[in-house]
């Protein structure tokens, strides 16, 4: 089972960006498993942010961070990012990075997720 471990996190204002990472004890390219991030925000609500599609190599973002927000993956170094711009508090929460099992379509259900990080704190304030 892969192991993964995200970074990046911290406390910034209003309107700040932030880069979070997620490395992976082993590559996933060339498998049939998306990648996700998700967040727990201060009410415990764990939602969908964004994802990595293996089908059509595609990203997907919620509605909440659409155009603020970008994901990339880095074939080579074997790392899944969530590039954050324009934060805002309502951003602030544990952010999750995670894993599908195979085949998982679409890539935006956290049912489809087995596989978690143990997260890292974004805190933006006003």
């Amino acid at each position: 089972q892969v192991q993964l471990v995200e970074s990046g996190g911290g406390l910034v204002q209003d309107g700040a960006s932030l880069r979070l990472s997620c490395i992976a004890s082993r590559r996933t390219d060339g498998s049939a498993y998306n990648m996700g991030w998700f967040r727990q925000n201060p009410k415990n609500e764990r939602e969908f942010v964004g994802c990595f599609r293996w089908r059509n190599r595609l990203t997907y973002y919620s509605d909440a961070v659409k155009g603020r927000f970008s994901i990339a993956r880095d074939w080579v170094k074997n790392t899944f990012t969530l590039q954050m711009n324009n934060l805002k508090p309502e951003d602030t929460a544990t952010y999750y990075c995670a894993q599908s099992r195979e085949y998982a379509e679409p890539c935006d259900n956290i049912q489809d997720y087995p596989t978690w990080g143990q997260g890292t704190q974004v805190t933006v304030s006003s």
